[in-house]
């Protein structure tokens, strides 16, 4: 399967008097490029989430946002934590000694205040379990987003290769006629231009150059990297910096070829080549 490092997943769970709330989001990296933005009261759970991650992503900038609020419930009874209601009291005292204008707390705001409100907490270990159960069911999400991007993208890199194999089905027969006719071109050019040279003297300065212009080798080799690119795209898994090399690679017979070329046709083939593996480096940029 193929991944592409584009990705997000959302998640909310109930856990006791509480929302157990994840988000994660990706996009493309060269590296594994972590990110959390996590409430206070869940930063112990930061490396469990890390942990997960690195074990099911490789690739990628990843955010992940984790939150948990408390919920009402009629078959709780809620007690207020009077030791911080004297905290917010004393230090609402000491800045209405300042600014005597400052509008006091209003209930609403003094009960929204975190611990204000002392409900039935749940048990570190608990709350520890239940982060990862939703981490794990969350990453799963972000993990199936991927692959159905990737999946996309993977079909869109074997449309380009089948455009590329039918470019070089088409230059393939031209490069002999091509090359005859640069050597006629080129053996009446040096007739004209030097008639001193024997014929042997100009049969081999032509032969050089004919072999200077001929891209048979370029064309073989572009093939066996379409080789090479679909069995990679079969094979799946971690993909994207072999298939970034291989574009490189295609690049540089595509350039090869238009920069030997010795006929308008193989010239404009050349370029068509370009195109199609310049479309497929940027899909291969958001592969994992």
């Amino acid at each position: 399967m193929i991944f592409s490092m584009t990705g997000y997943a959302s998640l909310t769970r109930d856990v006791g008097n509480a929302s157990l709330q994840i988000e994660l989001r990706s996009v493309n990296s060269r590296y594994l490029d972590l990110a959390f933005r996590i409430t206070e009261d869940l930063r112990f759970a930061e490396p469990i989430v890390r942990e997960l991650i690195n074990s099911s992503v490789s690739r990628g900038k990843l955010e992940c946002r984790m939150s948990l609020q408390a919920v009402a419930s009629s078959s709780t009874s809620l007690s207020i934590n009077t030791s911080m209601l004297e905290q917010l009291r004393d230090a609402q005292g000491r800045i209405r000694q300042t600014l005597p204008e400052a509008a006091p707390l209003s209930v609403g705001e003094i009960l929204r205040y975190p611990g204000v409100l002392a409900e039935n907490t749940l048990q570190s270990d608990q709350l520890a379990s239940a982060v990862q159960a939703i981490a794990k069911t969350a990453l799963e999400e972000l993990r199936a987003t991927r692959a159905r991007e990737g999946e996309k993208l993977a079909a869109s890199l074997r449309e380009r290769v089948a455009l590329i194999r039918e470019r070089v089905a088409i230059a393939t027969p031209i490069v002999p006629a091509a090359v005859a006719e640069y050597r006629e071109r080129l053996t009446a050019r040096l007739r004209e231009a030097v008639e001193s040279l024997d014929e042997d003297r100009i049969r081999q300065e032509v032969t050089v150059f004919a072999q200077r212009a001929d891209v048979a080798e370029e064309l073989t080799r572009l093939n066996a990297h379409l080789d090479e690119v679909e069995r990679v795209l079969t094979k799946g898994g971690t993909v994207g910096k072999r298939l970034d090399f291989l574009m490189q690679e295609l690049n540089r017979e595509a350039n090869t070829l238009g920069s030997k070329s010795v006929s308008a046709q193989l010239t404009e083939i050349s370029v068509d080549l370009k195109v199609y593996i310049e479309q497929m480096r940027e899909q291969v940029q958001n592969l994992e």
